[in-house]
């Protein structure tokens, strides 16, 4: 596991910027995206840069239950905002959050993947370790699932809506298990409350209480961390 310590998000959007032009010009096609605060300097690298996407996929991490496509709080709204709209690519998969039938979906984004392997996945951290919506507890080995979201969660997302009751209750996530499958990883955390989190990924014992934790394992793992989110970190790692 590689970590990059920087001085802030700007400078950590532009090293993962670098690491994915790198990676798409030596011949990636497959990228897996995330959603949230954290990717969003990477995402404007690429808006700024001259890199032609046009050939390439993209695999979104999740999207929430019974958003449509339009709703502002959705990831495919997020998407469209923050990437899309300016650096069309390819083909471009989110979760269908209004399916009828979200077994079914959950089999065929399994699929999705396995059709197109991700070659770069992107991830952020949360503060109790989870990687996409896979919270502690999750199994290492499933794949895409519905998620009921925590009473923490819902809470903490009520400021984006009206009331409490919009909030969606579930997601529809990659698995610990799909994100695995990725040939290199690339995940970003800023922030001192994300330091406990980096911690634990990546000097405590792999765990599924710490979901992110099973990224040891993984043969190819960046992590790009700003000063803030690596003060928890022995020393080795913040050269």
């Amino acid at each position: 596991m590689k970590v990059i310590v920087t001085e802030n998000k700007i400078q950590g959007g532009a090293k993962a910027f670098e690491i994915f032009k790198n990676e798409i010009k030596n011949g990636a096609k497959v990228l897996g995206l995330a959603t949230g605060s954290t990717p969003e300097t990477l995402y404007q690298n690429f808006i700024n840069s001259d890199l032609n996407c046009s050939n390439l996929i993209s695999i979104n991490l999740d999207e929430y239950v019974g958003l449509t496509p339009d709703n502002p709080q959705s990831y495919h709204y997020f998407m469209r905002k923050h990437l899309f709209d300016k650096k069309p690519f390819k083909k471009s998969y989110i979760p269908d959050g209004m399916t009828k039938d979200i077994a079914a979906t959950c089999k065929e984004y399994d699929q999705i993947i396995k059709d197109n392997p991700i070659d770069v996945q992107l991830l952020g951290i949360g503060r109790n370790g989870h990687i996409a919506f896979n919270e502690p507890g999750t199994p290492f080995d499933i794949g895409t699932h519905e998620v009921k979201l925590t009473e923490n969660t819902i809470k903490a997302n009520s400021r984006f809506f009206d009331n409490e009751d919009e909030v969606p209750k579930s997601a529809i996530c990659m698995g610990t298990a799909n994100i695995m499958d990725a040939k290199k990883v690339v995940l970003m955390a800023f922030g001192e409350k994300k330091a406990q989190a980096i911690k634990e990924m990546i000097e405590g014992p792999v765990t599924e209480q710490v979901p992110a934790s099973i990224l040891q394992k993984h043969p190819d793992v960046t992590v790009i961390v700003d000063k803030a989110a690596a003060q928890e970190l022995d020393d080795k790692y913040k050269n």
